[in-house]
């Protein structure tokens, strides 16, 4: 299909004189109950970056809301806006949404009995329904030029009135329309808006009342190049795809009339709508695409895993029965949980920290079960081989350090040091792992002994040491005995020894969890 088809589709339509017909105003716009007994809903984003969080907590919701009445989770491209696209953006984001095991029953990849499900391969199911509107009367075709609705729009803010359009398209003469038609003068296609005297149901928000018409002109549908906004295709693609409910941000709330009298116009039931709370940084920002911290792929690539990830995005806003905040639950248990009458109205905050708590509690989780610790200890091999590999890591790794059951003491040593597995091949956490290569003691405070006596003394000692008596007090004793052998203070030969089995200069030991009390047990 070229870019002009549904403007050629237009052209073709009833004569002028039939334009002025109008919708009958006896139907309800209320949102109805949906004949179609399998709930259906759908996530619709433009293909135009990254996946954010805020958009990750809507088809999370979707989805929960669909599994939780055994229902459908469509994902639907929606990419009328052409001078956005971002290539291969969403081949991105369906993988993104598999990965945080949101994964569609029906897609572009996927597939289904509703597609295409991209919107830029429906234009001729737009073109074949603007055309019923404009038959019946519902919309228009407005020929007014960009340099008039500039000056309209510029005497409007001059006078300090509401910025809309002036609806003069809508009443012209059958000769005035067949004059412009003749002269090929370029139009778009409005709807005419109609008064709204009764509120439509919410199913967060309760019923809400919006008398759109008081406040806009009549809103574009299809657009001077061809192409359909927004509006328009979404509620042409939510009819068509069956989709029974409607989940969405806030910020669609307002555009929900607009919505409704496009059902109306159409002579369709309107599927039920909820609209979602604002989500917002923690200092009360609203969230923003550019923010690349908060982009789910950035997440993944640092680590965090998607179980950590869904449950920190649904720790804030509601919509849960008997959920503990300091735990941790599998999409199958959110599922079992989730309650659409339990979504809070308030907007929530993102506190970014506590997503290293989810994911240190989903690691702390996997170690109780064989598989899923095998799964950890699996991904903690490939970190470390890539991380040696690349040198991000210091030393040399050994082979002994990479066996399953290795791995998984320090697995369990670490489960309350560390927020993310990739901590675990950070310099600071190396020593566990390799061998330091360059040992220097010139940061090393100044001693009488030589540096490597005391040292062999220690290994003496902690080697003699009776395995069954092998524990923190006996260690720290025999640590202290070498310390009165050589004249040194304890803490000069405990940083000494931490020198010499990490590899790490002074300034790292103090911030290393290794100076902390939570020290590496020698048995490991």
């Amino acid at each position: 299909m070229t870019l002009y088809v549904l403007w050629r589709n237009a052209k073709s339509l009833v004569s002028p004189s039939k334009f002025s017909r109008r919708i009958t105003s006896s139907r309800s716009i209320v949102s109805s109950k949906n004949l179609c007994s399998e709930v259906r809903v759908r996530f619709a984003p433009s293909p135009t970056g990254f996946l954010h969080l805020g958009g990750l907590r809507t088809a999370l919701y979707n989805y929960l809301f669909a599994k939780s009445r055994k229902g459908k989770f469509i994902l639907r491209i929606e990419d009328t806006d052409q001078t956005r696209l971002v290539p291969e953006a969403a081949e991105k984001l369906e993988a993104v949404l598999n990965w945080a095991k949101i994964v569609p029953d029906e897609s572009p990849f996927v597939g289904g009995s509703y597609g295409p499900y991209v919107q830029s391969q429906r234009y001729e199911i737009y073109g074949d329904h603007i055309k019923k509107l404009l038959h019946n009367g519902a919309a228009y075709k407005c020929y007014c030029s960009e340099t008039r609705l500039d000056l309209l729009r510029k005497d409007l803010q001059r006078r300090g009135e509401t910025v809309k359009y002036d609806n003069r398209c809508r009443n012209l003469s059958a000769a005035k329309i067949e004059k412009f038609e003749r002269q090929g003068v370029p139009f778009c296609i409005r709807l005419k808006l109609e008064d709204i005297t009764e509120p439509f149901e919410d199913l967060v928000f309760g019923s809400i009342l919006n008398n759109i018409a008081e406040i806009e002109g009549d809103p574009v549908l299809v657009k001077t190049d061809g192409f359909p906004t927004y509006h328009f295709a979404n509620v042409v693609d939510d009819h068509l795809m069956g989709i029974t409910h409607v989940l969405r941000g806030i910020e669609w709330q307002v555009s929900t009339p607009k919505h409704l009298l496009l059902y109306k116009a159409f002579g369709w039931d309107p599927p039920n709508f909820a609209h979602l709370p604002l989500i917002t940084n923690s200092d009360g920002t609203k969230l923003s695409k550019r923010q690349g911290d908060l982009h789910v792929e950035s997440l993944k690539a640092k680590g965090f895993s998607s179980t950590a990830v869904i449950n920190f995005v649904t720790n804030i806003g509601g919509g849960f029965e008997n959920r503990e905040h300091n735990a941790i639950y599998s999409i199958d248990e959110l599922i079992e949980k989730f309650h659409l009458e339990r979504i809070n109205t308030n907007s929530c905050k993102l506190e970014i920290e506590k997503l290293s708590q989810f994911n240190q509690l989903h690691i702390q989780q996997y170690l109780k079960s064989p598989s899923d610790a095998a799964l950890l200890i699996t991904e903690l091999r490939e970190l470390l081989k890539q991380s040696f590999q690349d040198n991000s890591c210091a030393g040399t790794l050994q082979e002994t350090a990479l066996s399953d059951e290795r791995l998984f003491k320090i697995l369990s040593w670490s489960k309350d040091r560390i927020f993310r597995l990739s901590d675990l091949v950070t310099p600071e956490f190396s020593y566990i792992w390799a061998i330091p290569q360059d040992l220097s003691f010139q940061q090393l405070p100044s001693m009488s002994a030589a540096p490597a006596d005391v040292l062999h003394t220690v290994i003496e000692n902690v080697a003699a040491i009776p395995e069954s008596n092998f524990d923190k007090e006996n260690v720290s004793k025999s640590v202290k005995e070498v310390g009165k052998k050589f004249g040194l203070k304890t803490p000069v030969v405990m940083t000494l020894v931490r020198r010499a089995v990490s590899g790490l200069k002074v300034h790292q030991l103090e911030k290393c969890w290794l100076y902390s009390e939570k020290k590496l047990p020698f048995s490991v």
